[in-house]
């Protein structure tokens, strides 16, 4: 049970499950305040305007009824009426596309920030000598506050990685040309038979 215990504190003094509490806490409070605009304020402008679409006098004529069922003032009692709300609806699909549009742009902004900060880590690292080169050059005897004497250390580096590939390259052609495969035989019939 002490190790149950052990583990459940670990997991929950992590930085992805606070992030993720504060993220749930924060889009709950969004998801509120969405809510009460489509609600309080685009909902009765959707059913005004379906209103005026069907030449409806009052709200209650707006909706499509399945059972209408009359007050005792003779007015329509939505309470224990089926109706379908066709504003609530539309109120609906317009918070969906709000909530979507909220979200892309926090994701978008939060992915150029990082976008931006890799590119700034690409760019410290390009400079930075690793630890192999740091020790070949103190191997070497070369002062890596020497300029000229790192640039030629990096030319000669990078002239040595070119002739090895080249050399790597030359015997996978020897490897090849010793062990043709079959789609190097059929090339070499067909230019045969083309001659």
């Amino acid at each position: 049970m002490k190790k149950f215990f052990e583990e459940f504190k670990v997991f929950i003094t992590r930085g992805n499950v606070l992030d993720m509490a504060v993220g749930v806490i924060v889009g709950s409070s969004f998801t509120a305040i969405v809510n009460a605009l489509s609600t309080n304020i685009i909902k009765p402008f959707i059913n005004w305007i379906i209103s005026l679409i069907f030449g409806a006098d009052t709200l209650s004529e707006s909706f499509t009824f399945l059972k209408k069922v009359l007050g005792e003032d003779g007015a329509v009692d939505l309470t224990q009426s089926i109706y379908i709300d066709w504003g609530l609806f539309i109120n609906a699909v317009i918070n969906f596309f709000i909530v979507a549009i909220v979200l892309f742009t926090i994701i978008k902004a939060i992915n150029s920030l990082k976008d931006q900060q890799d590119k700034m880590i690409g760019r410290l690292t390009a400079n930075m000598i690793s630890k192999e080169d740091k020790k070949a050059m103190k191997e070497q005897g070369i002062d890596r506050k020497d300029k000229a004497a790192v640039k030629a250390y990096f030319d000669a580096k990078a002239l040595a990685e070119e002739e090895a590939k080249k050399a790597e390259e030359e015997a996978a052609a020897a490897e090849r040309a010793a062990n043709p495969t079959t789609e190097d035989l059929l090339k070499e019939i067909r230019d045969l038979l083309k001659k």
